[in-house]
């Protein structure tokens, strides 16, 4: 598998939140922000816009954003945006959690133009980080919060819902699920020579003697399970 294909970690933030309206009655777009992930680094290489929606945002969901009508007054359209977002995210593999949420957001937005563009899932593969977690977490809850608190990944800077921390946080989880204890060294707490040495160092002068503990049936199960998750959705990151 080609390991420099470029990713885009995307969300999305709404006038509304209810998940079960499909299409999305009445409810639009106000912020997309997606960033850039290429041989499992963080590029810098991000996409943010706020997009003013022509609508009033509903109480439940300022709650969680906390994007108010006023900010968004002097906002662009979505039509304004649309070539530029569109190619942004041209030969890219998208990651979205809970994909289908906002792809139909998106997708609806697209509609809106009536340029006959085609849905956003038939011009980019996507993967829902959601159903990644749903295979390795079964019956846990899977929200990007228990993610991050599961993966022990900082969001003390996250008092409300951003579409671009909310992509970055998506990022940092997408690498560690996808990517074994690397990714523990590579993007959260041990990342630079400095912190690294001295716990080679200790570790050869206690020379502890580590308890191997053989996996249960059930463990095996899982195991074969999400490796063939992966294989099927093309997000295996080994030969």
């Amino acid at each position: 598998m080609n390991n420099k294909k470029r990713i885009i970690i995307l969300d999305t933030e709404t006038t509304g939140i209810n998940q079960n309206a499909l299409p999305h009655i009445n409810h639009r777009i106000i912020e997309i922000g997606a960033v850039e992930i290429i041989g499992r680094r963080f590029t810098g290489n991000n996409f943010h816009v706020y997009i003013q929606p022509d609508r009033i945002i509903d109480p439940g969901a300022l709650k969680i954003h906390g994007i108010t009508n006023d900010f968004l007054l002097d906002k662009p359209f979505f039509k304004d945006i649309a070539d530029q977002f569109l190619n942004y995210i041209q030969n890219s593999q998208l990651v979205i959690h809970n994909a289908s949420f906002d792809l139909g957001f998106i997708n609806q937005e697209l509609e809106i133009l009536n340029k006959n563009i085609k849905p956003i899932n038939t011009l980019c593969s996507v993967v829902d980080t959601l159903k990644i977690a749903r295979t390795l977490f079964p019956g846990k809850k899977n929200t990007l919060d228990a993610l991050c608190t599961r993966y022990k990944i900082k969001k003390s800077h996250r008092n409300l819902h951003s579409a671009t921390v909310d992509a970055y946080l998506l990022g940092k989880l997408y690498l560690l699920m996808t990517g074994g204890q690397e990714s523990l060294f590579a993007y959260n707490t041990i990342n630079n020579k400095k912190t690294i040495q001295p716990l080679k160092k200790n570790i050869k002068e206690k020379k502890i003697s580590l308890k191997i503990l053989s996996p249960t049936q059930k463990e095996i199960d899982q195991h074969e399970k999400y490796l063939k998750y992966m294989k099927d959705h093309n997000i295996c990151l080994w030969y």
